[in-house]
């Protein structure tokens, strides 16, 4: 893996909000930008400079103690399509999950891998034909007359690129906060991204909490023949993609609030300001081509995880997540059965369920005493 650029640039803005929850003392919880410059390895971009978008939460004690804050230093990392200040920080009150842990006296960060949100895209997603055939059909005729050929037909990004923006940046958390190790939560595609990082560098890594992380026991040890791989380079999402995905995996009355649906998807237009202007407004988000986090990875890692599984999630069924349990080496893991959640459950009704067990988890090593186990939450 390369090493990163010596030179970092960070906090560009910070605004003082007051968040309250249940379980702690009503607090200021700063928000701090930070970008963080990086030589890109993505296929799209390789060798250009791209700046990493970083996301802090942390409360005002946290940042003018000086205390030590090993142990208390926590980075997100999203997954296939949704930025990460998106998805653990929505603009609705009691639903960012980062706000949650800073109000514990945790310094959160969460960073957008390059292509997605407020870190560098790579031109080629400017290009509308640099879509699939089928996605570009949403745009005609009011932006294309007929699908067009891609300029740029291959996948934008690698899990590998992605490896490499997660080690700036965990390097730089190092650095800036004075620790060796870093926490790590994250959802989806955020499994591979952030259990293959962990599995690469053991020692920059403390815990995990992996949200409905999509692993795949046989996935391939090596990258393919071909790079980069041929294909549309980037994905796009509108508000009806959005919704029917979310909308298929229900299961119990009640399970969203309208409000943080609608908090969540205005989020996601102001994260990408070109695609808010295509159509009614998509979201875009490279394709990256994954390998490694399989059995054999999986097998051979020690760092400690708490993996969650939502009942009624469609895109990660529970049959893999329970695959990554049992493959998984390490001696303290824990496997959450949530109840009334979908892929999304951060966003739905048991999430502070699901915020409290990492808390416990990143605190404590455990949840409700359990280190190695599994449990059934909000039956």
């Amino acid at each position: 893996m390369k090493s990163t650029m010596k030179t970092i640039t960070a906090s560009i803005a910070s605004v003082l909000i007051t968040l309250s929850s249940p379980l702690f003392a009503e607090q200021e919880i700063l928000s701090i930008d930070h970008y963080v410059p990086t030589i890109s390895t993505a296929p799209a971009m390789l060798g250009e400079v791209a700046q990493i978008y970083v996301r802090e939460r942390t409360s005002q004690t946290t940042t003018l103690r000086g205390d030590n804050l090993s142990g208390k230093v926590v980075l997100f990392i999203h997954g296939a399509g949704t930025p990460a200040e998106v998805a653990f920080d929505v603009p609705h009150e009691g639903y960012s999950w980062m706000a949650y842990l800073a109000e514990a006296g945790f310094d959160t960060f969460s960073m957008d891998t390059t292509g997605y949100g407020r870190s560098t895209r790579p031109h080629v997603m400017n290009d509308i034909c640099n879509l699939s055939q089928g996605q570009q059909e949403a745009f005609v005729p009011a932006l294309l007359s007929e699908p067009c050929a891609a300029s740029y037909p291959f996948a934008a990004t690698t899990i590998e690129s992605d490896w490499d923006d997660i080690d700036a940046v965990v390097d730089y958390l190092r650095e800036i906060r004075g620790v060796d190790k870093v926490h790590l939560v994250a959802w989806s595609l955020g499994g591979p991204r952030s259990g293959g990082y962990a599995a690469i560098h053991p020692e920059k890594v403390d815990r995990i909490v992996l949200l409905a992380p999509a692993y795949g026991r046989d996935r391939s040890s090596n990258p393919p023949d071909s790079l980069p791989a041929p294909g549309a380079a980037f994905t796009k999402q509108s508000r009806q993609d959005f919704t029917a995905n979310w909308n298929r995996q229900l299961g119990c009355d009640n399970q969203y609030q309208q409000s943080v649906s609608n908090a969540v998807w205005q989020a996601m237009l102001e994260s990408d300001p070109v695609g808010s202007t295509w159509g009614t407004g998509v979201r875009r988000a490279p394709r990256t081509t994954t390998w490694g986090w399989n059995q054999e990875v999986v097998a051979a890692t020690q760092t400690p995880m708490l993996l969650v599984s939502p009942v009624h999630d469609a895109q990660v069924p529970a049959s893999r997540v329970r695959d990554l349990y049992e493959d998984l080496g390490a001696e303290e893991k824990v496997l959450l059965d949530l109840a009334c959640s979908s892929h999304n459950a951060m966003w739905e009704m048991n999430h502070e369920i699901l915020f409290n067990a990492t808390l416990q988890w990143l605190r404590d090593k455990s949840v409700d005493g359990v280190t190695n186990g599994e449990l059934r939450k909000g039956y």
